[in-house]
């Protein structure tokens, strides 16, 4: 489609600096064209105040605000837990979960408003980029995608507020504080500026760093206890409270915040090829991912949990590269859900100066037996047939053993 051609555009707008500058960009590359914004609430809270005034009066005819942050709890990031899918060993994958939602909602008010084109404002370097047009295309095949990063002559975020000033684009942003940052429910990511050099420690007690807790140095000094119930693998209480999803996320957030919990400061391989260093705060993320774990110990069975395991590395890809809406992915959830029917119980765990410990674990499906397991007398396990047992799985290394001698000896 030509320029021309395009009369009505959405963007995927979040006010920031990038989709802040672009209703204006679009207006002068496409021919006055009209801007529609769609913001998607998922829990990024202050971030949205002001958004539909500040987007009209830049440009926009229309701003759609889209609640979605209890589905993006309850049918993205809960399965994601369930999977036990981490990227990397250390990412919760904050921002990797959220765009496949917003990007569906974005795609079908395009169709709905009959639009000629939608435009993000993700970067040519990034992640974001694959997962809102992987996205885009599983709901609006056919429609064109406007990426200015990848056409405009705007180099840097120093140029693109530079851009804003000479337009009067109002900022919620300085070039001193300018952290390039996601933020959401279950996390808060910050990149850029000193923090593009790994040798760089962050700066976690500086005021204004952190936002969703606190450093583990500046955590009080007295543990905090907390029990979570999960019913088939899905958190539903905490200390014997019944929660919705958001609830409970949002408890768990001021809770681990408070005690330091869920800093995580990593060099990620991104998909499009480099390395890139992240600082995360996922505080109540952390706290579910470790309880679920534990959960999972006393009633899943060894095998399962080594499949699932494994597994778990490859939902975390599949996450990560924006691959959401695939029939892999449908495939591994179904695997997860079964997995998940015996995972119900109760966690307790002590939080203290950024450190989660176990505090206890109870389930009606344990397949933890004391009896069984007990170094004390019993009368279920006879340990003389552990010697048959040794002679049989040992015999592989007995024979190769015993060859090498007789080969040797010639």
């Amino acid at each position: 489609m030509e320029k021309k051609d395009i009369k009505k555009v959405v963007l995927a707008y979040s006010g920031g600096l990038d989709t802040s500058i672009i209703i204006q960009w679009l207006k002068e590359n496409y021919n006055n064209c009209e801007v529609i914004c769609v913001s998607g609430d998922v829990g990024q809270k202050s971030e949205l105040e002001g958004l539909e005034e500040k987007a009209l009066k830049t440009g926009a005819s229309k701003c759609y605000i889209e609640h979605l942050t209890k589905e993006f709890i309850e049918d993205y990031v809960f399965p994601t837990v369930q999977a036990g899918a981490i990227y990397e060993n250390r990412y919760m994958l904050g921002t990797s979960f959220a765009r496949p939602i917003i990007a569906k909602r974005i795609a079908e008010i395009a169709i709905a408003e009959g639009a000629d084109a939608i435009c993000h404002g993700c970067t040519g370097k990034g992640n974001d980029q694959v997962r809102f047009e992987l996205a885009i295309k599983a709901f609006a095949p056919d429609m064109p995608i406007i990426a200015p990063w990848r056409i405009w002559d705007l180099k840097s975020r120093d140029e693109e507020i530079d851009y804003a000033e000479a337009h009067n684009i109002p900022l919620k942003i300085n070039r001193e504080t300018n952290y390039s940052k996601d933020k959401n429910i279950w996390h808060l990511s910050h990149e850029g500026l000193d923090l593009e050099d790994p040798a760089n420690e962050p700066q976690y007690e500086k005021e204004g760093f952190l936002e969703m807790g606190v450093s583990p140095i500046q955590a009080p000094d007295k543990p905090t206890y907390v029990t979570i119930h999960f019913e088939k693998g899905i958190p539903t209480a905490i200390d014997g409270k019944d929660m919705d999803a958001v609830e409970l996320v949002t408890k768990l957030n001021e809770l681990g915040g408070a005690n330091g919990i869920g800093l995580a400061d990593l060099v990620e391989n991104r998909l499009v090829g480099m390395k890139s260093r992240g600082v995360y705060e996922t505080p109540g993320g952390a706290i579910l991912y470790h309880a679920h774990e534990v959960l999972e110990t006393i009633t899943i069975d060894k095998e399962t949990a080594r499949v699932k395991q494994y597994l778990g590395i490859k939902f975390a890809d599949i996450v990560y590269n924006g691959q959401w809406y695939t029939p892999l992915r449908e495939a591994m959830s179904a695997f997860v859900t079964e997995t998940q029917k015996t995972v119900t119980g109760d966690v307790k765990l002590k939080l203290y100066k950024g450190n989660i410990i176990n505090a206890g674990v109870t389930s009606p499906y344990t397949l933890y037996d004391e009896e069984v397991a007990t170094f004390d007398e019993d009368n279920v396990y006879d340990q003389k047939d552990s010697a048959g047992f040794i002679n049989l799985f040992g015999l592989p290394i007995k024979v190769r053993a015993k060859l090498e001698q007789k080969r040797n000896n010639k």
